[in-house]
């Protein structure tokens, strides 16, 4: 005889601990006792010294024509790591690079001293999964300052950065490995390799080292960071305006081609900035350019029938806004309805036509027309539908336009009106 079965036991259930976000720093405001706790030190350190120590060069070092030439590429090498590795490559994947050319754009990222790829990446995808919000790292409805600077001086409190994935960074070995000796890479490319460049290639060491080296680093850094203020604040909003990026060439010309910022937010997986010609974007056409040798393929873009959607919806709603400052008479549903006997009982006494359905005050107007007040007094009463189209005269839209502010009815039963209704 088979056993019944034990009746199964409850399952015992643990009740839910409530699970209370460290304290950070960053949870007190800024105090006169607190202040420096709030300071990223090693941050603060960079970006405040470097200026004063660029500046004590030019007074103290006489530039060469040869180093500020090697300070100017070097700009370029570094200012691109940063655009077309970290930003294009690694934070948004827009396309794919050789290995090669990854190692080329870490060693050239390095150099612009910015933090590591994973660190960079991971605020920047943050950046744009919460634009304009508090969990935005860098938000520009927090000042200008801090979305430029402010924000890297701060520390930050990783519970209020919104949440980003990056287990694709944390999965490259290339990334993985810069980060562990992310020291040694900045102080190699961003420091060392441009001072002896000049050092030992025409003897300016002092210049290598204030020219080549800091100038260049505070350009590169602010160049960055302006994408992160300058972008929000300056421009036109071509295709959205719910959030703050905009397009300005003078953001792009500084930047190295990432001021078509409007354009990015709104299709960030676009390996361009700029999608015109004449719009200066020389990371673009860097990766463009090293797509017929091989070291970067699968350049991604947006279909150009989305990218024209957009700009088409924006100017739709420009035309919208300037469209309600202007008078267009009292909508057609809205007016009130009138049999065509009670138009004719009060036409003559009230100065009334008939056109299209629609009823018509022209008092005003009587002494104003071009054809003269007869023709209009000839159609008190009528429907005039035919000689406004073209029977008498063929009407322009200035005139129709005219017409709509003269509006006071429409006719029970007018099937014109009710179609002129429907595009309402």
């Amino acid at each position: 005889m088979a056993k019944l079965p034990l009746p199964l036991q409850p399952t015992k259930v643990e009740p839910i601990k409530n699970k209370t976000k460290k304290w950070h720093i960053r949870d007190d405001p800024i105090t006169w006792q607190n202040w420096y706790k709030h300071l990223n030190w090693l941050h603060t350190t960079i970006l405040l010294s470097t200026p004063f120590i660029a500046l004590y060069g030019f007074f103290t070092t006489e530039i060469q024509l040869k180093t500020l030439i090697w300070a100017i590429i070097y700009y370029f090498i570094t200012g691109l790591g940063i655009t077309a590795g970290y930003h294009r490559l690694w934070a948004h994947r827009s396309y794919k690079a050789s290995r090669p050319f990854e190692i080329f754009l870490i060693f050239a990222a390095s150099g612009a001293v910015e933090g590591t790829i994973r660190w960079w990446c991971r605020d920047h995808r943050a950046h744009h999964r919460w634009t304009d919000t508090e969990l935005d790292p860098y938000s520009a409805n927090k000042g200008f300052f801090y979305s430029h600077l402010g924000w890297m001086l701060l520390k930050q409190n990783p519970y209020r950065i919104g949440r980003a994935d990056i287990s694709d960074l944390d999965a490259d070995p290339l990334i993985m490995f810069q980060g562990k000796y992310y020291g040694v890479f900045a102080l190699v490319f961003g420091f060392i390799l441009p001072t002896i460049v000049a050092g030992f290639g025409w003897g300016d060491w002092r210049g290598g080292f204030y020219y080549a080296a800091i100038a260049r680093l505070v350009f590169v850094h602010h160049a960055t960071f302006c994408v992160n203020s300058l972008a929000h604040y300056l421009g036109d909003m071509p295709f959205d305006d719910r959030h703050t990026p905009r397009d300005h060439f003078i953001t792009a010309i500084l930047s190295l081609g990432e001021g078509y910022h409007n354009f990015h937010h709104e299709f960030p997986m676009d390996y361009r900035n700029a999608i015109k010609l004449y719009q200066y974007d020389p990371t673009k056409w860097l990766i463009k350019f090293l797509s017929y040798f091989g070291f970067t393929h699968h350049l991604k873009t947006f279909p150009d029938n989305e990218i024209k959607k957009g700009q088409i919806m924006m100017k739709q709603k420009k035309l919208d806004e300037e469209k309600l400052k202007l008078n267009w008479g009292v909508p057609l549903d809205q007016l009130p309805i009138f049999t065509f006997d009670e138009f004719l009982e009060n036409a003559i006494s009230n100065n009334l036509i008939c056109i299209e359905g629609a009823i018509y005050d022209v008092s005003k107007f009587m002494d104003e027309h071009p054809g003269g007040k007869t023709l209009i007094v000839s159609s008190l009463g009528k429907d005039m539908t035919t000689a406004f189209n073209g029977g008498v005269y063929s009407h322009s839209n200035a005139a129709r336009n005219l017409m709509s502010s003269f509006r006071v009815g429409v006719i029970s039963g007018g099937g014109e009106v009710e179609s002129r209704k429907k595009k309402q």
